[in-house]
C-alpha cells in the first residue's frame, strides 16, 4: 500500500454546496430527469463534498437527496449514484452486509473489502458496521464463515482495536526477520502447515512491515511468500492470504485483476465493478487503470465501455477520468 494516493476523483476547487444542491434539484424537478447534469456534478465532487451537498439539499428543500435520486433513477446507474452519495465506510459496510445476508455468503467480497484495507480503514468500517446494524461485524462474520478463513477475518477486524497494523508506526527490521523465520518454521520447514502463525502475522502487521517481512522471507527460504502460500495452503484461506500479500506488493494490480474477473466470462459482475470503481476513485484508481493496461494490453475504459451502456456507462467512464 503506497502512501501516495493516485485518485481519479479529487473534488472541485471553489466548491459551493448550495449551488450544487440547487443544480441537482433542478435536474430532478418537473418532467424528466437531467441525467447528464447529475453525472457531471456527482462524479467530479469528492465524497466529503457530496456529503455537504446532501446536507445543503436537506437544509434548502427539506428533502433527502438520496430518496429523490432513488425515485428519479433506476438500474445500475442508480446503484453508481447512490454509492457515490454514501460515506465510504458506510458504503463498504452495506456491501459487507449484503454479501452475508440471505442464502450463502460471497467470500470473495469479504476478501476484497477486508484483506485489502489499511488498519485505519478497517477501524472505520468496524465502527460504522456496528452503528448501522446494531451488531459487531466480527460476530456477523463468525456466523457466516468457518475454519481458518473465519479466524483470519476475525483477527483482521478485531486487531484494529489493539493498534495492530499501524501504518504510521514505522517499520522494524529485526522484528521482520523474526516474523519471516516464524513463517518459514510454520510452513516450508515442517510437515503440515501451521495456519495460525500465517494468520496472526498477516492480520496484525502493517502493510509496510509486511513488505519487510516478505523480503526477509525470500532471503531466508529462496522463494516468495506467495509461492509458499500457494504450495502450503488451500481454499478460501489461500485466496485471503494471497490478497493480503498481493496488496502489500501492489494494491492497484490486485484490484485490476479483480476488475478483469468482474468483466470476463458470461455476464458482468456489475456490483463488483461499481464497488471497485467507486471505492477506489479517491484512493488509487489512476494506478489501477495503469496496471490494468499493463496486465491486459487494453485500457480499463475500453473494457468498461464494452460491458456497460447508457447513463450507467457514462457515470463509470466519468469516474475513470481522462485516459
Amino acid at each position: 500500500m503506497s502512501p501516495h494516493r493516485e485518485p481519479t476523483v479529487v473534488g472541485v476547487q471553489n466548491f459551493n454546496a448550495a449551488e450544487d444542491a440547487a443544480a441537482l434539484r433542478a435536474a430532478m424537478k418537473g418532467f424528466g430527469t437531467d441525467e447528464e447534469a447529475i453525472i457531471a456534478i456527482l462524479t467530479t465532487r469528492s465524497n466529503a463534498q457530496r456529503q455537504a451537498i446532501s446536507q445543503a439539499f436537506t437544509h434548502e428543500y427539506g428533502r433527502d437527496i438520496i430518496e429523490d435520486l432513488k425515485s428519479e433513477l433506476g438500474g445500475h446507474f442508480e446503484d453508481v449514484i447512490i454509492a457515490l452519495m454514501t460515506p465510504p465506510a458506510e458504503y463498504l459496510c452495506r456491501e459487507l452486509h449484503h454479501c452475508m445476508e440471505g442464502m450463502g455468503t460471497d467470500e470473495q467480497v469479504l476478501v476484497e473489502i477486508l484483506c485489502t484495507r489499511t488498519k485505519p480503514e478497517i477501524a472505520d468500517i468496524v465502527d460504522s458496521y456496528e452503528r448501522l446494524y446494531n451488531r459487531p461485524l466480527a460476530e456477523h462474520m463468525c456466523s457466516e464463515t468457518s475454519g481458518d478463513f473465519r479466524r483470519l477475518l476475525t483477527l483482521i477486524v478485531t486487531s484494529v482495536r489493539q493498534g495492530a497494523r499501524d501504518e504510521e508506526a514505522g517499520v522494524d527490521h529485526a522484528r521482520a526477520a523474526e516474523a519471516a523465520q516464524q513463517l518459514y518454521d510454520a510452513g516450508e520447514a515442517k510437515w503440515g502447515t501451521d495456519e495460525e502463525i500465517f494468520n496472526k502475522i498477516l492480520a496484525h502487521e502493517s502493510f509496510a512491515q509486511l513488505r519487510l517481512i516478505f523480503e526477509a522471507y525470500k532471503e531466508l527460504s529462496g522463494r516468495t511468500i506467495e509461492q509458499a502460500i500457494k504450495a502450503e495452503i488451500g481454499g478460501e484461506l489461500k485466496d485471503a492470504l494471497s490478497a493480503i500479500v498481493e496488496c502489500v506488493e501492489s494494491a492497484p494490480a490486485w484490484f485490476a485483476t479483480r476488475l478483469r474477473a468482474a468483466m470476463q466470462g458470461l455476464g458482468t459482475d456489475d456490483r463488483t465493478l461499481i464497488r471497485i470503481v467507486v471505492s477506489r476513485s479517491e484512493i488509487d484508481l489512476e494506478a489501477i487503470k495503469r496496471e490494468y493496461e499493463r496486465l491486459y494490453d487494453k485500457t480499463l475504459e475500453s473494457e468498461v465501455r464494452g460491458e456497460t451502456s447508457g447513463d450507467y456507462k457514462r457515470a463509470l467512464v466519468a469516474l475513470l477520468g481522462p485516459a
